[in-house]
This record gives structure tokens, C-alpha cells and sequence, in this order.
């Protein structure tokens, strides 16, 4: 396995594990209705749209690079 196909891999794993804690954190505000739970769910969803962002951007850049 490339170093290419691992970034990509993780940079993946991380945007769906990040999108898990955001439905979690959203359902503990439901819940208990803590507004630290809301946050941790904004926050979670901001950090998975910057990890796409990443990915993108890493993957234009190695794009001459195979798999």
C-alpha cells in the first residue's frame, strides 16, 4: 500500500469517524439538551468538512502520483 492510498484512507476514516461524533453529540443535546453537546456536534462537522477540504487539496496535489 502507497503512502498515497494510506493518507487517503485515514483522511476518509477520519471525516466518517467525526461524522459519527457529531450525530452522537447531537443526540446527547436532544437528550439532555446541553449546549456543550450541540457545540462538540458543530465543532465535530466543522472539523469533517476541513478534512474534506484536506483531502481534496492533497489529492491535487499528488495527483501525478499513483496509487
Amino acid at each position: 500500500m502507497s503512502l498515497k492510498t494510506f493518507h487517503v484512507v485515514f483522511v476518509a476514516c477520519s471525516v466518517l469517524l467525526m461524522l459519527l461524533l457529531a450525530g452522537w453529540s447531537f443526540g446527547n443535546y436532544r437528550a439532555a439538551g446541553r449546549s456543550l453537546d450541540l457545540a462538540y456536534a458543530v465543532a465535530s462537522v466543522a472539523a469533517a468538512g476541513a478534512l474534506l477540504v484536506y483531502g481534496r487539496i492533497f489529492l491535487k496535489k499528488l495527483k501525478h502520483i499513483s496509487y
